[in-house]
């Protein structure tokens, strides 16, 4: 995996962007792997965020999106680089401003292919 580590998401992962915001992917993902019986994330997926609350100068400037950037030449499932808890994400605003990193939270190693 070249020298990256961590642990594999799966779609359902609890994912929180700085101000508290859900993050969840934006489409059913393909079960080409399972982890623990639920599909694996991927640098494919997008993730939408809901209950962003940020504001800056009392000007609602919430998060609504999360963008990964998946490990070069690491595994892949459906051709697309699987997510860890230690990928590199960013939260952006409706206007694609960078706002920080989102939280992750639990993720499991064990993953079954089909």
């Amino acid at each position: 995996m070249s020298g990256t580590s961590g642990n594999l998401l799966a779609t359902d992962a609890v994912i929180r962007c700085p101000h508290g915001g859900r993050a969840t992917p934006a489409h059913t993902p393909s079960a080409a792997v399972l982890i623990g019986g639920r599909a694996v994330a991927t640098a494919a997926a997008s993730y939408i965020v809901t209950g962003c609350t940020h504001t800056v100068g009392g000007v609602p400037r919430p998060c609504v999106s999360v963008r990964f950037t998946a490990a070069a030449g690491g595994v892949t499932a459906a051709g697309a680089p699987v997510l860890l808890d230690t990928s590199a994400a960013q939260c952006l605003t409706a206007a694609f401003v960078p706002q920080g990193p989102p939280v992750v939270q639990a993720a499991q190693r064990k993953a079954t292919a089909r």
